[in-house]
């Protein structure tokens, strides 16, 4: 399991690199190379605690991000975020080094970094409360998957997503991209979106979720929405 996650960080961070430098035109992008370290660090840490801790939860954030039992509006979104991505690496690398439109202060950069961190950190808690917290949305009943509803989730029902937020916000300014930043709203409103369509079958397939809802009245942020 670690050799997969190894290799698979490995590629993953080599497939990052080759669509960041590349619409950059450099490979001298320090706010890049920074990024790149900082996941990999950050990943390898998390996944190796999930291997010593849920190694079920492990192979399945391991696994792909089109599977079996996965709903065919989760199959789309998922290519659609696959697309979004790369496309908002390609732009992020235009702008912060192939044509400099931005000039980003580095105390913002060190937001940046500091805001992935913090995001990275918080996710192990998430994965900690949720042993059912994979990349798709599925049911996984030959897990016995149930309602989780202590750590975060007693606060909010998708702190993943929250999480996910600081992440999204940290990675433009750590790559020194203010129209990177501006890109943020919409793959907010792109998690809204698949929060509530997530929401909608979890009520219909996963039993207690429909009072869980009801309980925590909030699904990002508390007192917000």
């Amino acid at each position: 399991m670690i050799a997969r996650l190894i290799v698979q960080t490995v590629l993953w961070l080599a497939g990052m690199g080759a669509v960041l430098f590349g619409a950059a035109g450099t490979l001298a992008w320090p706010g890049a190379w920074c990024y790149l370290f900082e996941m990999g660090a950050l990943g390898l840490w998390v996944g190796v605690w999930l291997a010593r801790h849920d190694p079920a939860l492990l192979a399945e954030r391991l696994g792909s991000f089109i599977q079996r039992g996965q709903g065919p509006w989760d199959k789309f979104f998922m290519v659609c975020v696959a697309v979004a991505w790369c496309g908002w690496l390609v732009l992020m690398g235009l702008d912060a080094r192939r044509f400099d439109w931005s000039s980003m202060h580095p105390s913002l950069q060190v937001v940046g970094v500091l805001a992935i961190l913090v995001s990275m950190v918080a996710m192990r808690s998430v994965f900690r409360a949720n042993s059912y917290a994979a990349p798709v949305v599925k049911i996984m009943a030959e897990r016995g998957h149930k309602v989780s509803d202590s750590g975060p989730y007693a606060y909010v029902r998708h702190p993943m997503y929250a999480w996910a937020i600081l992440f999204l916000l940290g990675m433009p300014l750590l790559l020194g991209s203010f129209w990177g930043l501006a890109c943020v709203p919409l793959l907010v409103v792109g998690l809204a979106y698949r929060a509530v369509l997530e929401e909608r079958m979890l009520c219909a397939q996963l039993a207690g979720y429909e009072e869980y809802a009801a309980r925590v009245r909030y699904r990002f942020v508390p007192y917000v929405w």
